[in-house]
Formats: structure tokens, C-alpha cells, sequence
């Protein structure tokens, strides 16, 4: 009996490790119709699973309904299964490079349990190569086992959009690739037990890393090209939004628009791409320059701000300054890697005082990861306000309400252009 029949018959176990806004999901699907262990190596996150709670705030307690899923935080537990898939995150460190300590950590965990006849799979997104020349060898060298001939690999990137409740891992179309013809076949028959929209089997484990790291370089790219040309607007004082609005109305015209940049997929993958190319002594030049544009966006809205406040004849130092909004997108808890820090950071270099808001953040993790906290709410006058992430609470105020926390002459930063038109009266600034 083969692997993916075992796993039909829970004669044995998927894992998954890594329990975050990707791992979850995976782990909580596969276990409506197979049995898993889902692995995590912070405890009071799986105290929380097991209290039907997500972690991530991404799913409600009714995700976890029906589930054949255990979770642990014991790597002991991890021997019951046979079909093992990584889904730790792969950050860049303070210099931009990659930070390969979870997926290696997540690599050793397995290897110390890992027997004759198992699979294990990566959704990590990584450069190509980083699967057949970091990993591997560890799950070798720990197992005692040789690879291909004891025990298969696989590589199948994840692709879930937090806070996208219309694009989960059942409705995207799943890439995968195996290190053999037995091992591909296995791994996609495994994955089309949870994803209807379909498979692709890409030819080999670098194809399926490299098809992930450029979905989210060519989005930084194009994202970069939009801030470019909203900076070199700007200078004109023509409205971003309105050339886009009019160039939009071609068939082919690619919709993307200004903003910042940040979370820990298009402001980090491109990173990984780069590193690897240097080892073939190729300096990539459009990546870089992207990544550059989006990196100083923050700064940017910053320094615009003060410039209109200067304008405007306010005493910049010890004003006040609202930011509304902390998070690295919309409708969304997580702040890894926000670039609105960047703009709070910025403004106090100037000595404004800034207050920061979010209807879904966390001010302790905001405090611990950037240094400020959240307030309450808005309180008193200021005399900038800027809408940093366009949170759908914030679509219900009008003028009226900025006007009321406003000093005269307020400068409005309107990042993405949500009260565009809806903004009459006060100072009004976007991309």
C-alpha cells in the first residue's frame, strides 16, 4: 500500500509544522479529510489551537469544527506521521539577507524523527535551491537515511493572501514538484485532497521555488514602477490616481497602484532572489531598484508631510500627528515588517508627536518589534492626520470627523487615496 493510501485509511499522519496564518490553514483542511499533527514551537500558541482559537486572528473557532488534528508542541509526536509539510516563515535579517534559521530549525526538528518511506514537503518560500542544497543534507546527516532511496522531498510553495477570505488554500491553484516521478505523483495527490481549483506539477523542486519568488518579485517591481511615477507626479502636480484612472481604460494596461510595501512576502522574497543571483555574480539591477523605491515609501509620506505642514506655517516641532493605521496591509492583525513604522519613526525625527491607531494591531507586539505604542483613540487636535492602511472601519468617516480633530490649516495624508473627491476643505495629500 502506498503513502497517500495510508493517509486515506489513517493507517498514519500528516504533520504540519509551523502553525502561522499559512501552516494553520493547511493543517485544519487536510484534517477534514485525513488525520494530522499539527506542530508548532511556541506553546501558548497551541494552547490557543486547542481552545479552537487562531493565533493569527485569521480564522474563526468554527475552522476548527470536524477536524481529525491534534496539536503539539512536542517534536516526539512528530514520529506518528509519514507525510511531513514545512510552512515556517523565512524572514531577511537587518541587512537584507536571508534568515533561513526557522526552515533550517524546522529541518533539523524533522530530522530527528524522520523514518524509512517519508515525505516531506516545503511550503517555505526560499530562493532555488535552498531545498536540495541547505535542507536536504541536514535530513540526511540527522536521520542517517539517504535521501530519494529512504525518504522523498517535495517542494510546494505556499500561496495564501492574509485576510483574503476569497483566495484560501482550497481555491488557488497548488503548485508542487517532487525530487522523482513517484515522489511528484504522491505529493499531488496528497494536496488534491484540499485544493479544488487544481494542481500543477511543475518538472522540479527549483522550478516550483522559482515560480514563487518571482509571483511576489514581479508585483514589487510593478508596485515600485507606480511610486516612482507617483514621486515624479507629485513634483508635477499632476494626481497619481487620476492618471491611473485614465490609463486603466485600455484592455492591457496592468493595474497596479502606489503604496507601501511591507509584510513578509513582496517587501521580503525579492531579498532571496537577489542573494542567490550574487552567487552566480549577477547583480540584479530592476529587483534592486524596486525594492529600493518601496523601502523609502514610508520616509517619503513622511517627509512630504512636514513639508506641507512647513507650508501650511505650522511650528513642525512638537506638533501632533495622527496615523491611522500600524498594520503592513488592510483588514489585517500583522505588522511584520510594516512600513508605517517608517513614517512614525520619521515624523519623530522632526520632533512631531505622533499618536498611532489600528483597529486590529496589537500595541504590545507594536511596542516590542517598533518602540510606540498604540492610543485608545484620537484625542485633542492635530496637525496632520494621515490614513497610512486603508482598514474598512476607516471608509465610514467623513470630513467632518478629521475636521473635529483638527487644528486649522491640518494637512491630510491620504496614502491610498480612499477620500479622494470626499475631501474638500482641508489640505489634501495622497500618492
Amino acid at each position: 500500500m502506498d503513502l497517500y493510501n495510508e493517509l486515506l485509511k489513517k493507517e498514519t499522519k500528516l504533520s504540519v509544522i509551523g502553525l502561522g496564518y499559512v501552516g494553520l490553514p493547511i493543517a485544519l483542511e487536510f484534517s477534514k479529510n485525513i488525520s494530522v499533527i499539527g506542530f508548532d514551537i511556541k506553546e501558548d500558541r497551541v494552547e490557543m489551537m486547542k481552545k479552537k482559537l487562531d493565533p493569527s486572528e485569521e480564522l474563526p473557532s468554527s475552522a476548527f469544527d470536524n477536524c481529525d488534528i491534534t496539536f503539539t508542541a512536542n517534536p516526539v509526536d512528530l514520529k506518528h506521521a509519514k507525510f511531513h509539510i514545512i510552512a515556517v516563515p523565512t524572514p531577511i535579517d537587518d541587512h537584507n539577507l536571508p534568515d533561513l534559521r526557522p526552515l533550517l530549525g524546522a529541518t533539523r526538528t524533522i530530522g530527528k524523527v524522520l523514518k524509512k518511506g517519508d515525505y516531506v514537503v516545503y511550503e517555505s518560500t526560499v530562493y532555488p535551491g535552498c531545498t536540495e542544497e541547505d535542507c536536504i543534507p541536514i535530513l540526511e546527516e540527522l536521520s542517517g537515511l539517504k535521501f530519494i532511496e529512504d525518504f522523498k522531498v517535495g517542494f510546494s510553495p505556499e500561496r495564501i493572501n492574509p485576510g483574503d477570505k476569497l483566495h484560501t488554500i482550497t481555491s488557488i491553484t497548488k503548485v508542487v514538484s517532487g525530487c522523482d516521478d513517484e515522489s511528484l505523483d504522491i505529493v499531488a495527490k496528497v494536496y488534491e485532497l484540499v485544493v479544488k481549483a487544481g494542481i500543477h506539477k511543475a518538472s522540479s523542486i527549483k522550478v516550483a521555488e522559482s515560480a514563487k519568488i518571482i509571483e511576489n518579485t514581479q508585483r514589487d517591481v510593478n508596485i515600485a514602477l507606480m511610486n516612482e511615477l507617483s514621486i515624479i507626479f507629485n513634483r508635477m502636480g499632476i494626481n497619481t490616481y487620476e492618471v491611473l484612472e485614465a490609463a486603466g481604460t485600455k484592455w492591457n494596461f496592468l493595474k497596479f497602484y502606489p503604496g507601501l510595501v511591507g509584510g513578509h512576502c513582496i517587501g521580503v522574497d525579492p531579498y532571496y532572489l537577489t542573494y542567490k543571483a550574487k552567487e552566480f555574480r549577477y547583480h540584479p539591477q530592476i529587483i534592486n531598484s524596486g525594492r529600493f523605491v518601496n523601502d523609502t515609501m514610508g520616509f517619503y509620506v513622511a517627509k512630504q508631510t512636514v513639508k506641507k505642514m512647513i507650508a501650511a506655517g505650522k511650528n513642525v516641532l512638537n506638533s501632533r500627528a495622527l496615523v491611522m493605521g500600524a498594520t503592513f496591509k488592510e483588514d489585517v492583525s500583522d505588522i511584520r515588517n510594516s512600513r508605517v513604522a517608517d513614517i512614525v519613526s520619521e515624523l519623530k525625527t522632526y520632533g512631531i508627536n505622533v499618536d498611532v491607531v489600528d483597529p486590529y494591531a496589537s500595541s504590545k507586539e507594536l511596542k516590542h518589534e517598533y518602540g510606540f505604542e498604540l492610543v485608545d483613540k484620537p484625542s485633542g487636535k492635530y496637525d496632520a492626520i494621515i490614513v497610512a492602511v486603508n482598514h474598512k472601519p476607516y471608509y465610514e468617516f467623513n470630513e467632518a470627523y478629521f475636521k473635529s480633530l483638527s487644528t486649522d490649516k491640518v494637512v491630510f495624508v491620504d496614502v491610498k487615496g480612499i477620500y479622494r473627491n470626499k475631501i474638500k476643505e482641508l489640505t489634501y495629500w495622497s500618492l
